[in-house]
């Protein structure tokens, strides 16, 4: 299933069916990471980066993107913001893929419940936004989590916090710039190319990388690139067309996959903080999901 680009002809059903299909690559992401479980997560950051360029060049080029890529690329302001995104990413991919391949896939998980809660905080503080009675009673569920996980399980409270973090502040500066998902991908992998090239070039001189050393990890490493961008490509096609209440669901499906996982494929215990944790943090998510389904069912006010 090919995205098409994202246009008032996408109709709801297939947007939904794209959301969907992006959220389950980024829900079984672990799985995927299993077969580079002995590739140093830095360096396979690198791989994933290099690989996710031209993937990227290849769609912007089939899209018909590129008028878009040359307009960034000739905005100093965009691009200042875009190295900024780029460096936001990149240390979000490494805090994953670390805490993937160390055992950590609960907090992870939990990073990404907590997110969205992330999200409305920083609107709150940075966009001046105001939030319902039921949002800040989310909030504060989530900070009472957060605070059990802390006193509980505190080796593990900075890879949610990383995770939530650098991405919900990545969304906040990818939301005020002017460029299109696949574009400003495109732009971001370019930015780190130059770097994760030197380093993998370094990295192959001394000790020598990944690549090559497995078949199968091999494949994996070089399909890292597609399954960076295809999952976002068909999520910048959903959004566009699917009410904000519906994605506003949908985005806990990745995280509960991931969840699940960790219980079952990886079998990581669940120690009572953590369980304690996640479950005042579902009760945040439950709250959060009903505000919105209850703001989807008002009729609109006339203008």
């Amino acid at each position: 299933m090919t995205p098409a680009p994202a246009t008032a002809e996408t109709s709801q059903g297939q947007a939904f069916a794209y959301a969907l299909t992006a959220y389950t690559i980024w829900g079984l992401l672990p799985l995927y990471l299993v077969l580079v479980k002995d590739v140093p997560a830095v360096e396979f950051v690198a791989w994933r980066t290099l690989f996710t360029l031209p993937v990227c060049l290849l769609l912007v080029l089939l899209m018909g993107r590129g008028a878009e890529l040359r307009q960034v690329l000739r905005s100093g302001q965009v691009l200042r913001i875009l190295f900024c995104t780029a460096a936001l990413i990149a240390v979000n991919w490494l805090g994953y893929i670390w805490a993937v391949q160390n055992g950590f896939v609960f907090a992870a998980s939990l990073g990404y419940y907590i997110l969205p809660l992330v999200s409305m905080m920083i609107g709150v503080v940075l966009l001046k936004e105001r939030l319902s009675a039921m949002q800040w009673s989310a909030v504060g569920l989530a900070a009472i989590g957060v605070s059990a996980l802390a006193a509980g399980a505190p080796t593990t409270l900075w890879v949610s916090l990383l995770l939530a973090f650098s991405f919900g502040i990545y969304g906040l500066l990818r939301k005020t710039v002017a460029a299109g998902a696949l574009v400003g991908l495109t732009v971001e992998a370019a930015i780190l190319f130059p770097i994760v090239a030197g380093y993998l070039l370094w990295i192959e001189s001394s000790t020598g990388t990944a690549l090559g050393r497995d078949a199968l990890e091999t494949a994996a490493i070089i399909g890292a690139g597609v399954v960076t961008a295809t999952p976002l490509l068909f999520f910048a096609t959903a959004a566009r067309a699917l009410p904000y209440s519906v994605i506003g669901l949908m985005q806990f499906l990745a995280p509960t996959m991931m969840f699940v996982l960790g219980l079952t494929v990886f079998g990581e215990e669940l120690r009572l903080a953590q369980l304690i944790s996640f479950i005042v943090i579902w009760s945040a998510v439950a709250l959060f999901s009903w505000d919105l389904f209850r703001k989807s069912r008002k009729p609109a006010q006339p203008a």
